[in-house]
């Protein structure tokens, strides 16, 4: 079975060349008269793994399409350098401590997430008359009200904790605690024993897409994958991609590519079924790469360093650029030009209503702390300067204009120990190399006034609002 799928991928995926996306669809009119929606998501990935962002070593031509097909972002962030805030982010367009969800979220089948009270993109683009389906990870919360179908999505499948066994489908605790299995459909545990989850996840979205062609109403389609997040797991087929690699670039690099041919599966099956043109798709990372990977058995944890965030600072955990600045594409052939490459700030944030005005509504309708960015993305208009806020521990991080200032920054491996305030210039100096703080005193003021006071927020709301629900709910 599992050679049978390997082989049905590498056909599939084979027919997206790297320019294969932005010739657009196939003859003939669309049948959607609203754009359709895909979100793909990575776990994990840094900034410097995919060719068309540079890599020389992680290969990704069906994602590099994407990137031709449309725009590829420079200065694209994540709202956290963790999982369960980013995700949360992107998914109700707002900073994560005003979604309720300012950490990783725990994995046991009693853990609260996402306060069910908050919309998400799902519910809100639901109520425009869009099909909604979700196939990967989830990483918001397991209780009823916290699970996908009580937040929009018509149909769900995959898993709830932070990461599983590939091909086991198991995510284990670490310390004592006995290992759990966590595969899931509409709500259902379900086995798919040995199955790799990348082409899994692949291969129910394309049975979505096959299933659902002769419903008229456009669709949003939330595709996070798990991988590259550890456990390190890839087929021999991928790993026999890159034989002269470093091992722990070596598998880096497969389990990139095997995402890399599930989007290429995907958006194949978009062009059979004449919808590429009027399908938006969005590509990007939770996160920066991992700094550590853990033994499952014993809880402890071992330095891994497979993953790049190429010229940036910091990684996973950190407020500097290399954890929270992404890698980011999107392609909407009818209206986003192709061939762009464009430096405005954005973030996960700004998806929703990005996508929800795509489609029709209203974002003012919402609570948002993201912005549409369509019309400077499509070339329509000039990105506007904007203020864009992190929290993450005891770090607290603001970017406005080329500025960049991270309080509390977390120490780097291989470098001094960082300043308490630490200002850089990010167009000038994107890998935040030197700290400015002492030679713009005036901008570091100002920003550190307007961090704390943010910050100041973000801690009233969770303390007033957030943590008494969170913890009524983990009492109960």
């Amino acid at each position: 079975m599992a050679e049978t799928r390997r082989e049905f991928m590498k056909t599939v995926g084979a027919t997206v060349a790297a320019g294969a996306l932005a010739a657009g669809g196939a003859v003939g009119e669309p049948r959607a008269k609203r754009p359709n929606f895909i979100v793909f998501l990575t776990d994990d990935q840094g900034y410097g793994d995919l060719s068309c962002v540079g890599s020389d070593t992680v290969i990704t031509p069906n994602l590099d399409a994407v990137a031709a097909s449309g725009v590829r972002f420079t200065q694209w962030y994540s709202n956290s350098p963790v999982c369960s805030p980013s995700r949360a982010a992107l998914m109700t367009g707002r900073y994560p401590g005003n979604a309720g969800v300012r950490s990783i979220l725990g994995g046991h089948r009693t853990a609260p997430g996402l306060p069910g009270e908050v919309p998400t993109l799902a519910t809100a683009l639901r109520d425009q008359g869009y099909r909604t389906a979700v196939f990967g990870k989830w990483h918001l919360g397991l209780q009823d009200d916290n699970r996908p179908e009580a937040h929009g999505f018509d149909e769900s499948f995959g898993f709830y904790a932070g990461c599983v066994d590939y091909f086991s489908h198991i995510f284990y605790w670490s310390g004592n605690h006995d290992p759990l299995h966590d595969l899931w459909e509409n709500g259902k545990e379900v086995y798919a024993n040995g199955r790799y989850l990348t082409e899994l996840i692949a291969e129910r979205a394309v049975d979505y897409l096959r299933r659902s062609r002769d419903d008229q109403r456009p669709f949003f389609l939330y595709v996070p994958f798990n991988a590259p997040h550890y456990p390190m797991h890839a087929p021999q087929a991928y790993l026999d991609r890159f034989p002269d690699l470093p091992w722990d670039r070596r598998i880096m690099a497969a389990m990139i590519a095997a995402v890399d041919d599930a989007v290429g599966t995907i958006t194949a099956e978009l062009r059979a079924q004449n919808l590429l043109d009027d399908t938006c798709i969005f590509f990007s990372s939770d996160n920066g790469p991992s700094r550590e990977t853990r033994n499952w058995l014993d809880g402890r944890t071992d330095p891994y360093y497979g993953g790049s965030a190429g010229k940036l600072k910091g990684h996973k955990f950190s407020l500097f650029e290399g954890g929270v600045r992404m890698p980011a594409l999107m392609s909407w052939p009818k209206r986003i030009p192709s061939q762009r490459v464009v430096d405005g700030v954005g973030a996960h944030m700004d998806v929703f209503p990005t996508l929800l005005r795509a489609a029709g509504g209203d974002p003012s309708a919402y609570a948002l702390d993201g912005e549409d960015v369509m019309p400077w993305v499509a070339g329509e208009a000039e990105p506007t300067e904007r203020t864009v806020f992190w929290e993450q521990q005891g770090q607290t991080a603001v970017r406005r204009g080329p500025w960049k200032l991270v309080l509390n920054g977390e120490l780097v491996e291989g470098e001094p120990a960082p300043d308490t305030v630490h200002l850089a210039n990010v167009v000038e100096d994107m890998g935040e190399r030197e700290n400015r703080a002492s030679n713009e005193v005036k901008v570091t003021e100002e920003l550190k006034a307007a961090a704390e006071s943010w910050r100041a927020g973000i801690e009233a709301r969770w303390r007033d609002e957030w943590k008494p629900k969170r913890d009524a709910k983990s009492r109960a």
